[in-house]
């Protein structure tokens, strides 16, 4: 009798190990079945690839989370190759200055492990597009030296919230009459994705045509209401009459309550896919990017993000919260 109850004890812990083992494998959302890392390279390269067959040449600009350039993270590691073939330039934020507060030095450990991953951007001809926070005059002038002397795009954001035209410097660094028509041949750029401090559209489009910024990364909504191809083609020109790029936010690690896609039951019968709030981005909500069903809201359908992006001429879209893959492996 005790043998049977031995024998069956040992034969239910065989089953529960089996069927944990299988739940491992199969359970896409297990922390043990997914590379984190993987899934967003292969997002981003899915989301190059479809607007590629739309529009040949259209810019791919990943912010952050620049350790998907090699297969370990590591600055010295093997090249993720169609990682960096689906890209044309990596957004890093708080390279000189913001890293812990705005208009503060960037601890130095910090930059340099930074500038250690875009130094694998450069070397595999992808540019580098900075944001420091900054805006007492030093600061500024300092971030544009900064980053001048490593050859990279830079520009110093006033304010966080990315909602203004800064006052100081009067013209964008490096100003120029060119004509740009790649990141390549950039020298300065404008990030301003959040127009509320502006009374209406009108002005807000007209205080960019104003400019002589050589790209400009603006929203594609003002109000929900997407700009048109004729808005867009309107921001295309610089001030001095020169031609410049207009490339498009979009968040892909983070859904956002305000978009045109939220639907309001999603606040008490959550999809799938949706997982917690950002304390620090009030209605941002972390997803779970490697989701058919929220990668079919980015890209890939007719009414998809990135297709309305494509539909009103941008040349390129900034894609944001790249580095979720952070969030879910500390979870």
């Amino acid at each position: 009798m005790k043998n049977s109850f031995v024998m069956i004890a040992v034969m239910a812990i065989v089953i529960v190990l089996i069927s944990g083992c299988i739940d491992i494998v199969t359970n896409p959302n297990s922390p043990t079945s997914r590379d984190y890392w993987q899934d967003m390279r292969a997002f981003v390269e899915g989301i190059s690839a479809y607007a590629e067959g739309i529009k040949p040449n259209f810019i791919i600009v990943p912010q952050n989370g620049h350790e998907l350039l090699t297969e370990d993270g590591e600055p010295n590691g093997s090249l993720s190759r169609a990682y960096l073939e689906a890209i044309d330039g990596v957004g890093q934020e708080d390279l000189f200055y913001g890293y812990t507060h705005d208009d503060v030095h960037t601890p130095l450990s910090q930059r340099e492990y930074m500038i250690s991953l875009m130094d694998v951007a450069e070397n595999n001809d992808i540019e580098v597009l900075v944001t420091d926070y900054c805006s007492t005059r030093p600061s500024v002038d300092d971030s544009y030296s900064q980053n001048a002397a490593k050859c990279y795009i830079s520009f110093a954001a006033a304010h966080r919230e990315l909602d203004n035209i800064p006052k100081y410097p009067a013209n964008p660094y490096n100003v120029n009459a060119s004509s740009v028509t790649s990141l390549t041949e950039a020298k300065n750029f404008l990030y301003l994705i959040n127009p509320g401090s502006f009374p209406d559209k009108n002005a807000f489009l007209d205080a960019i045509r104003e400019t002589n910024y050589d790209i400009v990364i603006v929203d594609l909504f003002y109000d929900d209401i997407a700009l048109s191809a004729s808005e867009v083609a309107s921001l295309r020109v610089k001030a001095n009459g020169g031609s410049r790029l207009v490339i498009a936010y979009m968040s892909i690690g983070e859904a956002e309550d305000y978009r045109y896609y939220w639907q309001r039951e999603w606040e008490t019968n959550p999809p799938l896919w949706l997982a917690e709030e950002n304390p620090e981005w009030p209605g941002n909500y972390k997803v779970r990017y490697w989701d058919n069903d929220w990668q079919n809201i980015i890209y890939g359908k007719d009414d998809c993000f990135l297709k309305r992006i494509l539909d009103a001429g941008f040349d390129g879209a900034y894609l944001d919260i790249v580095d979720a893959f952070e969030y879910f492996e500390d979870q």
